[in-house]
């Protein structure tokens, strides 16, 4: 009996190569670039499963490039909003993600990009790099301490939950959360509120859902006028939840007092988009799973479903 396909869509750790390996006839897009829709769609025909990352689109004419034979796409990212799962569902193709696994990386990251954000790292480290630090003087290039602040957290998931408990150690003086349901694992490290809340109250405000119809464009103009003026919002979520030329005009009015963003709606952002020439919004190269445990774990577990799903 032959074995199934796979098309994997670029580079990825030989931990989990090694297991597709195993069990199915791999052919790889040996590119760390984005395989460009043509090539993807020829490189498909007839094949039994898809590995792909969240830079591939799976729309509706890739899925009929695949043909009838495409049982199983893993993408290595704990969101599907790549792929259009809806059709996948029509044309009874299961869809596998990897929700546990980057969790904590994505966390770390988040913390890190909140502390560079709200103590001006980034600024200072440019300052210093291009000359214009000069010597210690004390009212130069202030930030601030998070002890003594609130923390919001939109999206009180895995990640939401994992920024919650590295965070109390640094003395915040309450953590809150805004989500559909309440936590029961918040007992004791965060209390639930309605949304408005947690723009009236949070000092400081995580993004940590996942983007949908309803959270999509969700932190608009609207939403940063309810917000403290001095407060910061840190989004290591998804570009498209926040409408990036509301916040802009709220970072260049003073509606709001910083913002450190790992994601943006393009990816990259372009180098001459507003927000990249303002001094107090930090911006990342999506950089949330940019470790070696968290890209192997996430890399290991699509082979897996993918192989789960074509090898009986």
């Amino acid at each position: 009996m032959s074995k199934p396909k796979v098309f994997v869509t670029c580079r990825v750790p030989l931990s989990g190569l090694d297991i597709l390996r195993e069990n199915c006839n791999v052919d790889v897009w040996d590119s760390d670039d984005v395989i460009p829709p043509n090539e993807l769609k020829k490189k498909i025909k007839d094949i039994d499963g898809i590995f792909c990352t969240i830079n591939d689109k799976i729309d509706v004419d890739v899925l009929t490039a695949a043909g009838t034979n495409l049982k199983v796409i893993g993408t290595m990212s704990v969101g599907d909003d790549h792929i259009n799962v809806p059709e996948c569902k029509k044309r009874q193709i299961y869809v596998a993600t990897t929700p546990d696994v980057a969790s904590d990386s994505a966390a770390e990251l988040s913390v890190a990009l909140l502390l560079m954000t709200t103590r001006r790292l980034a600024e200072g480290y440019l300052a210093l790099r291009d000359g214009t630090s000069g010597p210690w003087k004390p009212m130069w290039m202030l930030g601030n301490v998070s002890m003594g602040k609130t923390l919001g957290i939109f999206g009180f998931g895995r990640v939401g939950f994992g920024i919650a408990r590295r965070m109390k150690p640094f003395g915040v003086s309450k953590i809150i959360y805004s989500d559909i349901f309440e936590a029961s694992y918040s007992d004791g490290i965060a209390t639930r509120v309605e949304f408005d809340e947690l723009l009236k109250e949070s000092d400081i405000i995580c993004i940590c859902c996942a983007v949908n119809a309803q959270t999509k464009g969700k932190f608009n103009k609207a939403v940063f006028e309810k917000m403290k003026s001095s407060a910061v919002i840190i989004n290591t979520s998804r570009g498209q939840i926040i409408n990036q030329d509301d916040l802009y005009e709220a970072l260049k009015n003073n509606t709001i007092g910083g913002a450190g963003l790992d994601v943006t709606d393009p990816e990259p952002l372009p180098t001459n988009h507003p927000l990249m020439g303002c001094s107090r919004c930090v911006i990342l190269p999506h950089m949330g799973t940019n470790t070696v445990e968290a890209r192997d774990a996430m890399c290991i577990n699509t082979a897996k479903n993918i192989v789960a799903m074509l090898v009986h």
